[in-house]
């Protein structure tokens, strides 16, 4: 979907104007930053599930990351929408790569309790940073900030 979407925005007739799509990820770190955690969802659809016989951890996942696309999708589309096709062919075989390798380490951290530990305490501060890091990232790179400051100057 987030591919869709960003191929639709290369029609837009400037490139600054799509770095406005930057944004999304920097309002989502900055509300994270004010709000924290929404885990109320995560937290009634896995209460959802337990009340079910058929509680499996494939569809305990599933919905889980259905519940938070959004966020994903307001970082990926500016993102994509900032790239070249080779660099996106690139980004989804990369990712591709990348998600079976973070899976496969993320089980093996997981068993340890001191990481858990460090990633839920830090992660208030974690998870901003990277969102108004990408944020400023694709508003810097599409000329975003100067084509604005030109605009109102």
């Amino acid at each position: 979907m987030s591919l869709v979407i960003a191929y639709l925005v290369h029609f837009v007739p400037e490139d600054w104007m799509i770095g406005l799509l930057g944004l999304i990820p920097l309002y989502l770190g900055i509300r994270y930053l004010v709000k924290g955690e929404e885990e109320a969802e995560e937290e009634e659809i896995i209460d959802q599930l337990n009340a079910r016989p058929s509680n499996q951890m494939f569809w305990t996942v599933a919905l889980i990351t259905i519940a938070s696309g959004g966020d994903n999708l307001g970082i990926y589309i500016p993102y994509f929408a900032s790239i070249e096709l080779g660099q996106i062919i690139t980004a989804i075989i990369l990712f591709a790569i990348f998600t079976v390798s973070l899976c496969w380490l993320s089980q093996r951290l997981a068993r340890l309790s001191f990481m858990e530990e460090t990633l839920e305490k830090y992660e208030q501060i974690i998870v901003p940073v990277v969102f108004i890091g990408l944020g400023t990232y694709i508003l810097w790179e599409n000329q975003t900030f100067q084509a604005l400051w030109n605009l109102f100057a």
